[in-house]
């Protein structure tokens, strides 16, 4: 039995940890964390949102970037300290905005795609994660941002999302308890909301049952690979520990570009900021003041989901700071004002703040695909769409993974003829 050792223990390592195993490969799973979803998967803004699919090489994202820069609580701060790496970035994701169309098809149809495999392996394993089947609202506040939401469903449309035109009384319909004055919307019915926590986690413990061998608290510090195989150096105890594996499956979130180095691989995976608060509905009002139904404000950037009776969870903003993952207050902050305009009902009181490091490769593709060698293999950057992405770009890497490694031993077994 092939052995296939996986870096990471966040939504795309334990999706692809579980779709090898669910082939019949023997896996080891590598975190540097004590537990699953310590990171990144720990309190996004539960989304499942394929309608969220376009990607950001556009324009107008440029526009409002150069706008924003001098403004603290600006949806999307760029930090002028020039680094190589954070220049590299930028220049790849401007040469990357021909493809905007394209991508943000290939996007959308890979998220329609990760839905019935994710929804199936929550049913198959019993894994509840406060699954809220009740579709995505996207609500503008003046007809230009509308307008390209428009031209944006139609894009959508192409990947096979349906997202369709709400007026401010449908809007209203659909989520009473929304404040404010808006332009019109867009919903997505198809869509859900939920907690990538709980979902990661009991996705982890599934994998377990099917022999996934998971070893937390250790660091990758060096990774070397030839044609026949990989060496992974943990250290475990601050002890190194070497294990040989006939493949190997990167899926280390922001760290992957590092990883990737050390076995001559590119990644160009950038470390974007973002953040979220979860308000702690603890009183009648609150509960009853609280949206039911997942939103995205495309004017700030954020995004909202209920988690089931008791939470309420607001995340966005986008920081390009490197490795920086200070919880700032100012940035905490207009997260906060927004829940009280939107939702005045709802009690502030009782807030817990997160941060965490989105992996975005700069034309917002995620790389899934197999590396320079043979046995090494990437399912990385997947930026803000991890967990809309993860199901099926495991499904993607894990058949990778189990082709090419069985075409290698089919060519290893072949006896060499004498001359």
């Amino acid at each position: 039995m092939k052995t296939i050792a996986v870096i990471g223990g966040g939504i795309t390592g334990v999706t692809t940890a579980y779709a090898l195993a669910r082939r019949g490969l023997r896996v080891t799973l590598l975190e540097r964390h004590r537990y699953p979803a310590m990171e990144t998967s720990f309190a996004n803004g539960g989304q499942l949102s394929a309608s969220n699919a376009e990607v950001w090489n556009h324009s107008a994202t440029v526009a409002k970037g150069l706008k924003w820069m001098l403004r603290k609580d600006a949806p999307l701060l760029l930090n002028p300290k020039p680094s190589w790496h954070k220049l590299s970035w930028l220049a790849e994701f401007i040469a990357a905005m021909p493809d905007y169309r394209e991508n943000t098809i290939a996007i959308a149809k890979l998220a329609v795609a990760a839905r019935e495999h994710l929804f199936s392996w929550a049913e198959e394993e019993r894994i509840e994660f406060d699954l809220k089947r009740a579709g995505i609202l996207h609500i503008y506040r003046d007809r230009a941002d509308f307008e390209h939401g428009e031209d944006v469903s139609l894009l959508l449309a192409q990947g096979g999302v349906r997202r369709r035109t709400v007026t401010l009384d449908e809007m209203r319909a659909i989520e009473p308890t929304l404040a404010g004055d808006y332009y019109a919307g867009h919903y997505t019915d198809s869509d859900s909301s939920g907690d990538i926590h709980k979902f990661t986690t009991g996705l982890a413990l599934a994998a377990q049952r099917l022999g996934v061998r998971m070893c937390f608290g250790q660091q990758v510090v060096g990774l070397s690979a030839d044609a026949r195989g990989a060496c992974v150096t943990v250290l475990r105890d601050g002890v190194p520990d070497i294990g040989v594996y006939d493949g190997v499956v990167v899926c280390a979130g922001t760290a992957s570009r590092e990883l990737a180095a050390m076995l001559g691989d590119r990644v160009n995976v950038y470390p974007v900021k973002g953040y979220s608060i979860t308000v702690h509905l603890d009183d009648d009002a609150s509960r009853a003041a609280a949206p039911t139904v997942s939103l995205e404000d495309d004017a700030a950037k954020l995004v909202a989901s209920r988690l089931g009776g008791d939470r309420f969870r607001v995340a966005g903003t986008a920081e390009f700071n490197g490795f920086n993952r200070d919880i700032r207050a100012d940035r905490i902050a207009p997260l906060v004002d927004w829940v009280r305009q939107r939702f005045p009902g709802v009690s502030t009181r009782n807030i817990t703040p997160w941060a965490g490091l989105r992996p975005m490769m700069p034309n917002l593709m995620p790389r899934v695909g197999p590396g320079r060698l043979p046995c090494v293999f990437y399912n990385t950057g997947h930026g803000h769409l991890g967990w809309t992405l993860s199901a099926a770009t495991a499904d993607l890497i894990a058949t990778t993974v189990e082709a090419n490694l069985r075409s290698v031993a089919q060519r290893t077994a072949v006896p060499l003829k004498m001359a």
